[in-house]
């Protein structure tokens, strides 16, 4: 199976740097409508053929386009939704975004009972995302677009990507937009093909590039 895993469009609260993770989160900005926009031409030499966001809303609202120009249902599935930032939800300083990623990429390297401070482990963290992931390759569809978050994203890929590993995922954001490819099932394993525009090779070594198809990205995981 091909997956793609598209990061959603810009929102108020990415501007403003916080971590906002509850449900249902902000809407879109102008900017990240436009972005929303953009992905049906971006992703027009795919084949897409099942299409799922997670339950909050501005990933709902950033695979309406997709949804529109495929005529696919949007398929709305808690699994990949953003990671749950507990005690350190709305907060904006260096600290809690220090503490949030470090906790998502120690998931990626094993430590899988290490807790969010007040939220899930990575155990859950995984298991969910892994579920919706499994249940989009028992179709049988050769291509799937999810539109889920920057953190679980980025987490979940180093966890299971064969060449991508929690220093590359950890050094290399992914922009509003953004779009990781992968390759394989969840039997087999997984291996990126394309991290945001720039193709893997055996061990991640690619150059970096930050924006999605609208052509600017902001840093924020969520």
């Amino acid at each position: 199976m091909r997956l793609l895993l598209i990061r959603h469009g810009q929102t108020p609260s990415n501007v403003k740097h916080l971590l906002d993770t509850g449900a249902p989160g902000p809407g879109l900005t102008t900017l990240g409508q436009e972005q929303a926009g953009a992905l049906p031409q971006a992703l027009a030499g795919e084949k897409i053929a099942a299409l799922y966001a997670s339950t909050l809303v501005r990933t709902q609202l950033t695979a309406a386009p997709l949804a529109a120009a495929t005529g696919l249902e949007v398929q709305v599935r808690d699994g990949i939704r953003e990671l749950v930032a507990g005690d350190l939800e709305m907060r904006g300083d260096d600290e809690a975004a220090a503490a949030y990623l470090a906790t998502a990429f120690a998931w990626s390297g094993g430590d899988t009972e290490r807790r969010m401070p007040g939220g899930e482990n990575g155990v859950e963290a995984l298991g969910r995302f892994d579920a919706v992931v499994a249940e989009a390759a028992a179709t049988g569809a050769e291509t799937v677009a999810m539109v889920s978050h920057g953190a679980a994203i980025r987490m979940w890929v180093a966890a299971r990507a064969a060449n991508v590993d929690v220093a590359y995922a950890a050094s290399h954001p992914l922009g509003n937009t953004g779009v990781v490819v992968l390759a394989g099932s969840p039997e087999e394993g997984w291996r990126t093909l394309v991290w945001e525009g720039s193709p893997l090779g055996p061990e991640g070594d690619s150059p970096e590039e930050d924006s999605g198809p609208a052509g600017e990205a902001t840093v924020p995981a969520v």
